[in-house]
Protein backbone atom coordinates (compact mmCIF):
# COMPACT_ATOMS: atom_id res chain seq x y z
CA UNK A 1 0.00 0.00 0.00
CA UNK A 2 1.58 3.04 -0.79
CA UNK A 3 0.01 6.06 0.35
CA UNK A 4 -0.51 9.63 -1.57
CA UNK A 5 -1.65 12.73 -1.73
CA UNK A 6 -0.64 13.00 2.25
CA UNK A 7 -2.23 9.90 2.82
CA UNK A 8 -5.56 11.11 1.26
CA UNK A 9 -5.23 8.25 -1.46
CA UNK A 10 -4.21 4.63 -1.22
CA UNK A 11 -2.57 3.02 -4.07
CA UNK A 12 -2.46 -0.91 -3.86
CA UNK A 13 -2.11 -3.71 -6.11
CA UNK A 14 -4.96 -6.04 -4.83
CA UNK A 15 -4.38 -8.64 -7.60
CA UNK A 16 -2.11 -9.64 -10.61
CA UNK A 17 -2.44 -6.67 -13.48
CA UNK A 18 -4.75 -4.64 -11.31
CA UNK A 19 -4.09 -0.98 -9.07
CA UNK A 20 -6.51 0.37 -7.71
CA UNK A 21 -6.39 3.85 -6.19
CA UNK A 22 -8.87 4.64 -2.71
CA UNK A 23 -10.03 7.78 -1.94
CA UNK A 24 -9.75 8.22 1.76
CA UNK A 25 -10.69 11.40 2.62
CA UNK A 26 -13.64 10.38 5.42
CA UNK A 27 -13.58 13.24 7.03
CA UNK A 28 -14.21 15.46 4.14
CA UNK A 29 -16.94 12.52 2.51
CA UNK A 30 -14.17 12.00 0.06
CA UNK A 31 -14.05 15.12 -0.98
CA UNK A 32 -11.69 16.18 -4.19
CA UNK A 33 -8.91 18.68 -3.35
CA UNK A 34 -5.97 20.17 -5.03
CA UNK A 35 -3.71 17.53 -3.82
CA UNK A 36 -5.84 14.37 -3.86
CA UNK A 37 -6.46 15.63 -7.69
CA UNK A 38 -2.80 16.08 -8.79
CA UNK A 39 -1.87 12.36 -7.25
CA UNK A 40 -5.02 10.58 -9.19
CA UNK A 41 -3.90 13.07 -12.57
CA UNK A 42 -0.24 11.53 -11.52
CA UNK A 43 -1.19 8.25 -10.94
CA UNK A 44 -3.19 7.54 -13.54
CA UNK A 45 -0.16 8.94 -16.20
CA UNK A 46 2.17 6.97 -14.10
CA UNK A 47 0.50 3.44 -14.04
CA UNK A 48 0.29 0.85 -16.60
CA UNK A 49 -1.60 -2.22 -14.90
CA UNK A 50 -3.89 -3.60 -17.53
CA UNK A 51 -7.31 -2.20 -14.94
CA UNK A 52 -7.48 0.20 -12.77
CA UNK A 53 -9.90 0.70 -9.91
CA UNK A 54 -10.74 4.11 -8.42
CA UNK A 55 -13.05 3.31 -5.21
CA UNK A 56 -13.37 5.30 -1.94
CA UNK A 57 -13.39 4.55 1.88
CA UNK A 58 -16.05 4.57 4.03
CA UNK A 59 -20.06 5.43 3.29
CA UNK A 60 -19.25 7.49 0.50
CA UNK A 61 -17.04 7.47 -2.56
CA UNK A 62 -16.60 11.17 -3.26
CA UNK A 63 -19.18 14.27 -2.11
CA UNK A 64 -17.14 16.13 -5.38
CA UNK A 65 -14.99 18.94 -5.36
CA UNK A 66 -14.19 20.37 -2.27
CA UNK A 67 -15.50 23.95 -1.87
CA UNK A 68 -15.35 24.18 1.79
CA UNK A 69 -12.50 27.11 1.84
CA UNK A 70 -13.46 29.07 -0.98
CA UNK A 71 -15.08 31.79 1.14
CA UNK A 72 -11.31 31.84 2.58
CA UNK A 73 -9.38 32.81 -0.37
CA UNK A 74 -9.39 35.18 -3.38
CA UNK A 75 -12.84 33.14 -4.80
CA UNK A 76 -13.54 33.60 -8.14
CA UNK A 77 -9.39 32.64 -8.70
CA UNK A 78 -9.52 29.87 -6.27
CA UNK A 79 -12.86 28.51 -8.01
CA UNK A 80 -11.90 28.44 -11.29
CA UNK A 81 -8.48 27.07 -10.07
CA UNK A 82 -10.03 23.96 -8.42
CA UNK A 83 -12.91 23.64 -10.60
CA UNK A 84 -11.59 24.04 -14.28
CA UNK A 85 -8.12 23.20 -13.73
CA UNK A 86 -6.51 20.50 -11.30
CA UNK A 87 -10.25 18.69 -11.98
CA UNK A 88 -9.77 18.48 -15.35
CA UNK A 89 -6.67 17.33 -15.57
CA UNK A 90 -7.42 14.25 -13.25
CA UNK A 91 -10.94 13.71 -14.94
CA UNK A 92 -8.66 13.68 -18.39
CA UNK A 93 -5.60 11.57 -16.82
CA UNK A 94 -8.14 8.63 -15.97
CA UNK A 95 -10.39 9.00 -19.20
CA UNK A 96 -7.06 8.80 -21.38
CA UNK A 97 -6.13 6.05 -19.30
CA UNK A 98 -4.14 3.24 -21.33
CA UNK A 99 -6.34 0.60 -20.37
CA UNK A 100 -9.73 0.00 -18.91
CA UNK A 101 -10.90 1.91 -15.67
CA UNK A 102 -13.25 0.76 -13.40
CA UNK A 103 -14.93 2.69 -10.37
CA UNK A 104 -15.99 0.95 -7.71
CA UNK A 105 -18.75 3.05 -6.05
CA UNK A 106 -18.84 2.06 -2.38
CA UNK A 107 -21.09 4.81 -1.58
CA UNK A 108 -22.31 8.62 -2.52
CA UNK A 109 -21.08 10.11 -5.42
CA UNK A 110 -22.14 13.40 -6.10
CA UNK A 111 -21.31 16.24 -8.12
CA UNK A 112 -17.58 16.06 -9.41
CA UNK A 113 -17.22 12.51 -7.59
CA UNK A 114 -20.04 11.43 -10.01
CA UNK A 115 -18.19 12.90 -13.00
CA UNK A 116 -15.19 11.26 -12.05
CA UNK A 117 -17.13 7.63 -11.92
CA UNK A 118 -17.71 8.56 -15.65
CA UNK A 119 -14.47 9.10 -16.69
CA UNK A 120 -14.12 5.45 -15.65
CA UNK A 121 -15.36 3.03 -18.48
CA UNK A 122 -17.37 0.92 -15.93
CA UNK A 123 -19.03 1.70 -13.15
CA UNK A 124 -20.41 -0.89 -10.02
CA UNK A 125 -22.05 0.65 -7.23
CA UNK A 126 -23.11 -1.06 -3.74
CA UNK A 127 -26.82 -1.24 -3.17
CA UNK A 128 -27.80 1.76 -0.96
CA UNK A 129 -25.36 4.04 -2.86
CA UNK A 130 -27.19 7.53 -4.20
CA UNK A 131 -26.07 9.86 -6.95
CA UNK A 132 -26.73 13.61 -7.29
CA UNK A 133 -25.70 16.71 -9.44
CA UNK A 134 -25.93 19.72 -7.65
CA UNK A 135 -24.71 22.56 -9.88
CA UNK A 136 -28.28 24.45 -10.06
CA UNK A 137 -27.97 24.15 -6.11
CA UNK A 138 -24.78 26.37 -6.24
CA UNK A 139 -25.36 28.35 -8.61
CA UNK A 140 -22.61 26.85 -11.09
CA UNK A 141 -22.40 26.36 -14.69
CA UNK A 142 -21.05 22.95 -15.24
CA UNK A 143 -18.28 22.23 -18.18
CA UNK A 144 -19.83 21.35 -21.41
CA UNK A 145 -17.14 18.69 -21.41
CA UNK A 146 -18.36 17.44 -18.10
CA UNK A 147 -22.21 17.45 -19.34
CA UNK A 148 -20.85 15.44 -23.06
CA UNK A 149 -20.03 12.57 -19.78
CA UNK A 150 -23.44 12.72 -18.68
CA UNK A 151 -25.16 12.56 -22.38
CA UNK A 152 -22.83 9.90 -23.40
CA UNK A 153 -23.67 7.76 -20.25
CA UNK A 154 -27.74 8.52 -19.69
CA UNK A 155 -29.00 10.39 -22.58
CA UNK A 156 -30.22 14.09 -22.91
CA UNK A 157 -33.76 13.13 -20.52
CA UNK A 158 -32.07 11.90 -17.67
CA UNK A 159 -28.85 14.26 -18.06
CA UNK A 160 -31.24 17.16 -17.93
CA UNK A 161 -33.38 15.81 -14.76
CA UNK A 162 -29.77 15.28 -12.97
CA UNK A 163 -28.91 18.83 -13.84
CA UNK A 164 -31.81 20.66 -13.16
CA UNK A 165 -33.41 18.61 -10.25
CA UNK A 166 -30.65 18.42 -8.57
CA UNK A 167 -32.39 15.40 -6.40
CA UNK A 168 -31.11 12.13 -5.25
CA UNK A 169 -30.79 9.02 -7.18
CA UNK A 170 -30.77 5.53 -6.11
CA UNK A 171 -28.25 3.07 -7.29
CA UNK A 172 -31.01 0.95 -9.01
CA UNK A 173 -32.28 3.86 -10.50
CA UNK A 174 -28.87 4.96 -11.29
CA UNK A 175 -28.47 1.21 -13.01
CA UNK A 176 -31.44 1.94 -15.69
CA UNK A 177 -30.73 6.01 -16.49
CA UNK A 178 -26.96 4.00 -16.98
CA UNK A 179 -25.11 5.92 -14.91
CA UNK A 180 -23.64 2.46 -13.42
CA UNK A 181 -23.63 -1.34 -14.91
CA UNK A 182 -24.03 -3.28 -11.99
CA UNK A 183 -25.34 -2.93 -8.43
CA UNK A 184 -24.46 -5.03 -6.05
CA UNK A 185 -24.89 -5.58 -1.88
CA UNK A 186 -22.00 -3.66 -0.29
CA UNK A 187 -20.45 -6.54 1.07
CA UNK A 188 -20.38 -7.99 -2.09
CA UNK A 189 -18.96 -4.93 -3.98
CA UNK A 190 -15.07 -5.69 -3.83
CA UNK A 191 -15.44 -8.95 -4.58
CA UNK A 192 -17.26 -8.12 -7.60
CA UNK A 193 -14.95 -5.70 -8.57
CA UNK A 194 -11.76 -7.53 -7.76
CA UNK A 195 -13.34 -10.53 -10.20
CA UNK A 196 -14.04 -8.13 -12.67
CA UNK A 197 -10.76 -6.89 -12.47
CA UNK A 198 -8.85 -9.65 -12.91
CA UNK A 199 -11.52 -10.63 -15.75
CA UNK A 200 -10.12 -7.65 -17.76
CA UNK A 201 -6.56 -7.61 -16.67
CA UNK A 202 -6.59 -11.00 -18.40
CA UNK A 203 -7.08 -9.78 -22.03
CA UNK A 204 -4.72 -9.18 -24.35
CA UNK A 205 -2.94 -6.13 -23.61
CA UNK A 206 -2.89 -4.57 -27.23
CA UNK A 207 -6.59 -5.69 -27.53
CA UNK A 208 -7.64 -3.79 -23.96
CA UNK A 209 -5.36 -0.51 -25.22
CA UNK A 210 -6.84 -0.79 -29.02
CA UNK A 211 -10.16 -1.02 -28.46
CA UNK A 212 -10.33 1.52 -25.50
CA UNK A 213 -8.52 3.75 -27.63
CA UNK A 214 -11.46 3.17 -30.84
CA UNK A 215 -14.61 3.74 -28.51
CA UNK A 216 -12.94 6.45 -27.32
CA UNK A 217 -11.93 7.67 -30.50
CA UNK A 218 -15.93 7.05 -31.63
CA UNK A 219 -17.40 9.10 -28.84
CA UNK A 220 -15.42 11.98 -29.33
CA UNK A 221 -17.34 15.22 -29.86
CA UNK A 222 -15.27 18.23 -31.89
CA UNK A 223 -17.05 21.22 -31.48
CA UNK A 224 -16.77 24.20 -33.66
CA UNK A 225 -13.29 26.57 -32.00
CA UNK A 226 -15.74 29.64 -31.51
CA UNK A 227 -18.39 27.70 -30.17
CA UNK A 228 -16.27 26.05 -27.66
CA UNK A 229 -14.81 29.20 -26.80
CA UNK A 230 -18.49 30.69 -26.05
CA UNK A 231 -18.97 27.72 -23.86
CA UNK A 232 -15.89 28.25 -21.60
CA UNK A 233 -16.42 31.41 -21.53
CA UNK A 234 -20.46 30.97 -20.39
CA UNK A 235 -19.06 28.34 -17.45
CA UNK A 236 -16.26 31.03 -16.26
CA UNK A 237 -19.21 33.83 -16.12
CA UNK A 238 -20.86 31.83 -13.38
CA UNK A 239 -17.41 32.62 -11.22
CA UNK A 240 -17.61 35.77 -11.23
CA UNK A 241 -21.75 35.83 -10.85
CA UNK A 242 -23.05 36.95 -6.88
CA UNK A 243 -25.29 33.24 -7.23
CA UNK A 244 -22.10 31.44 -7.13
CA UNK A 245 -21.21 32.99 -4.08
CA UNK A 246 -24.18 32.78 -2.64
CA UNK A 247 -24.67 29.14 -3.58
CA UNK A 248 -21.28 28.19 -2.19
CA UNK A 249 -22.14 30.83 1.58
CA UNK A 250 -25.39 28.61 1.63
CA UNK A 251 -23.88 25.39 0.88
CA UNK A 252 -21.59 26.19 3.96
CA UNK A 253 -23.82 27.35 6.18
CA UNK A 254 -26.45 24.56 5.35
CA UNK A 255 -29.06 26.81 4.37
CA UNK A 256 -31.51 27.77 0.97
CA UNK A 257 -29.94 30.42 -1.45
CA UNK A 258 -31.04 33.42 -1.96
CA UNK A 259 -30.44 33.75 -5.62
CA UNK A 260 -30.60 36.80 -7.37
CA UNK A 261 -29.97 36.09 -11.08
CA UNK A 262 -26.66 37.83 -11.51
Amino acid sequence: MTELASGKLLLDEPAAGVARLTIANPERRGALDHEILDALAGAARRLDSRCLVVTGSGSVFSSGYDIGDLEDQSFEESAERLVAHPFHEAIEALAAYRYPVVAGLNGHAIGGGLELALACDIRLAARGSKMRMPPARLGLIYSHTGLMRFLDACGPANTAELFYAGRDVDAERAERMGLVNLVVNPGELDSAILHLAGEIAKGAPLSLAGNKRIIRALRDRRLPEQLERELVELRESCFRSEDFREGVRAFAERRKPDWRGR
